[in-house]
Order: structure tokens, then C-alpha cells, then sequence
């Protein structure tokens, strides 16, 4: 079977709520994903019903989303069940990878039917154990963010995961912060979730731009997720935090250009480098050097360009008989350190 995951960088898309009521909004931004690059994209399956109660009194306090009451928010940031085969099938069409965020039982189910074939467990919901264990359940590839837990927490819901029927788990470092600043970031979280854990991580990326992705990548990151808006897109929940238009495709192209620089086992110089070993010098005779004449510091230095024998041979000839006479200013051709060692 082909793993979900099959790549490295492995980047996705995230629509969440950006695609602002509309299905077909929401195809032009798989269509854009498509296009951009992306390896999958990323749904949130939710009514307001399963997220919270309809309560005047829950209302945000701080953020990107101050004063927004829950069930307002959610009821207007959600995708649609019905719009989910459509999604889905147009996703299938296009030949780009989709699953989804469900954000509890009932929304576990649902994709069930459609045959969702990976499952993202959100930050906030990591720690609904009853969720992952279901999540788990279904033996599907499982990419959990882990904003906002502790490492016991992060442990806790691994072990479930695992006990429960999980075999292939992501986690992705995540910083609960909309939009997150870079100061918020610990980079050396990947380390030890990658050590801790002995599993694939990644980056669930809440940030502005594309340094903290490049940098996690470096750290060991493996998958990069990213919120994904139209080309001049101003209106969206997710818009502080998105990537936009051609934003996505240099994401990506970032991202793979930065793995190629890690990528090498071997010490490694490029062949462009390589064209400028003639800056490098050689050694030349200061002096008109007969033959049987010693090599000294009086008759012989190094200059550029290296065109004959090395400087790094320099040293080794001092006091070395030279087998043939050396007109001034000329280089010591390389044929003679056969002659001379």
C-alpha cells in the first residue's frame, strides 16, 4: 500500500475556512493547491453543533478572533458535510491527495463513509483522548499537532494512538498562536519530539512567510502544514496566517530547495565551485633557478593563478634540488613533482 506520506518535504495545504462560504471558492483553492505544488490538501469536517454550545456568553477574549462568539464563529467558518463528496471527488479528479480534520466522533464517522485516507488530529483536540483512540480505530495514517501540550500530554495521546490501532504517526510541532510570531518558536522542539517520539515530524505553520519552515526542515522536519488564501484574498478567519496566491508555490519551491541542501551524505563541492580552483595559486620561480639549484624562500614563492604546481606543495620542495633550470616569473609546471619526490 502507498504510504500517505510518501515524500520528503511532504507540504499540505490548508483550507480551513478561507474558502468563506463558498464550494466553489473552496475548488479554486484545491485547484491553486494543485498547482502550487502542494503533495495534499487539507479539509476541517465540522458543523457548529459539534464544536461547542450555543451560548451568548462564550466569546473570545484575546486574538485574531476577539469578541467573535463560538458557535458564531464556527458556523461561519465551517465546511459545509454536503460540500465534502464534491471536495473530495474534485480533489480525485485533479490527482492531489485530500483528507481532513474531524473534530470529534460524529465527524470521524462521516469521513469514514467518503473513505478519508488519512486522518489530522488538531491541537486543541489532541487531548480528547476518546477522539484519537476513534481516530486510531480506524487504522488510517494519523498527523497529529501538538500546540499547547506538554510532552506527558503528547505522550499520552501517542500511547493511545498506538494501543488502539496506529501505525503510522506524524506529529507536528505547532505553536498555537494566530498568527504566530517567530519568537514564539522553540525549533529545538522538533529535536526532541523526533527523539522522544522515533517518529516522523513536522510543522503545523501558523507563522507570517517562509523562514520558519526552512529552518524546521533543517532541524529535521518532514511535513509542512500550511494555510493556503487566493491571490489577493483580504477576507477569511484564516487570512493573518495564510500563504496567498504565488505565496504557495514559493513555499513549496523554498521548501524543496532547502532539502536539497541537506540532502548530500558526502562532502560535497558543486561543479560551479569547482570552476574557481584557477583563483587558488601555484608556485613560481622569483628568481632564474639553474638545474641541482635548491629550492628556497629566496627563489621560489606562490601567486595566483593556479596553473602548475600547488602552493600546498610549497613546504614539501623547500630544500629540494630542482632537476631542470627555471626561468624567472615562470610557473613550476606539475610534472615536476614526479621528478622531484
Amino acid at each position: 500500500m502507498t504510504k500517505f506520506v510518501n515524500k520528503k518535504p511532504f507540504f499540505i495545504a490548508e483550507v480551513s475556512a478561507n474558502h468563506c462560504g463558498s464550494i466553489l471558492r473552496a475548488k479554486k483553492l484545491i485547484r491553486l493547491a494543485k498547482k502550487s505544488g502542494a503533495d495534499a490538501v487539507k479539509l476541517q469536517t465540522y458543523t457548529p453543533d459539534m464544536m461547542t454550545i450555543k451560548n451568548k456568553k462564550f466569546k473570545i477574549k484575546y486574538g485574531l478572533w476577539k469578541n467573535m462568539n463560538l458557535w458564531k464563529l464556527y458556523n461561519e467558518a465551517q465546511t459545509p458535510l454536503e460540500w465534502h463528496k464534491k471536495l473530495f471527488d474534485f480533489a480525485k479528479k485533479l490527482n492531489i491527495k485530500i483528507f481532513s480534520t474531524p473534530f470529534n466522533v460524529e465527524g470521524v464517522k462521516f469521513l469514514e463513509t467518503l473513505n478519508c485516507k488519512a486522518y489530522k488530529i488538531a491541537s486543541f483536540e489532541m487531548n480528547d483522548t476518546n477522539l484519537v483512540k476513534e481516530i486510531a480505530k480506524t487504522k488510517k495514517p494519523i498527523i497529529m499537532s501538538t500546540g499547547l501540550a506538554s510532552l506527558n500530554e503528547i505522550i499520552n495521546s501517542v500511547k493511545i494512538a498506538k494501543k488502539n490501532g496506529c501505525k503510522d504517526l506524524t506529529l507536528l510541532y505547532c505553536v498555537s498562536n494566530y498568527p504566530s510570531n517567530n519568537t514564539d518558536f522553540n525549533l529545538n522542539n522538533i529535536k526532541i519530539l523526533k527523539k522522544k517520539f522515533n517518529c516522523r515530524i513536522g510543522l503545523s505553520d501558523h507563522s507570517k512567510g517562509n523562514i520558519i519552515a526552512k529552518l524546521s526542515l533543517v532541524i529535521g522536519a518532514e511535513v509542512f502544514e500550511k494555510h493556503i488564501a487566493l491571490q489577493n484574498q483580504r477576507k477569511g478567519h484564516d487570512i493573518e496566517f495564510s500563504a496567498k496566491g504565488d505565496e504557495i508555490k514559493s513555499y513549496k519551491e523554498e521548501l524543496e530547495e532547502t532539502y536539497k541542501l541537506i540532502t548530500k551524505k558526502k562532502f560535497f563541492r558543486s561543479k560551479h565551485e569547482l570552476k574557481n580552483k584557477i583563483f587558488r595559486r601555484s608556485i613560481y620561480a622569483v628568481k632564474d633557478i639553474k638545474k641541482n639549484e635548491k629550492f628556497s624562500r629566496n627563489n621560489i614563492r606562490s601567486f595566483r593563478p593556479d596553473v602548475g604546481l600547488s602552493a600546498s606543495f610549497y613546504l614539501k620542495i623547500l630544500g629540494q634540488k630542482s632537476p631542470i633550470f627555471i626561468k624567472k616569473n615562470n610557473v613550476l609546471k606539475k610534472s615536476l613533482q614526479k621528478k622531484i619526490f
